[in-house]
């Protein structure tokens, strides 16, 4: 599985993982609004054997598969989606 990275330029260490290249539409208004300007930053191959530095590579494909978007918030703030 392929995702396209992008950082958010108002949210800084802020990231969306997308399922399609551009495809911003998959994103509710209510989280794509607060991240500003997205930024392409890299694809990248998502296997199994994958290993991410802050994210469950499992998670980030199921989010994926399912929603069309992971977010990856910085280290020291809290997911509202997991942890809200």
């Amino acid at each position: 599985m392929q995702a396209f990275i992008y950082k958010s330029l108002r949210k800084p260490d802020t990231y969306v993982y997308l399922r399609k290249r551009d495809d911003f539409a998959v994103l509710p208004e209510p989280v794509r609004a607060p991240l500003g300007e997205l930024q392409f930053v890299m694809e990248l191959a998502l296997t199994p054997e994958r290993k991410l530095a802050r994210s469950d590579a499992a998670v980030v494909r199921g989010n994926l598969q399912s929603h069309g978007y992971f977010l990856q918030f910085p280290p020291t703030q809290l997911d509202p989606l997991v942890d809200g």
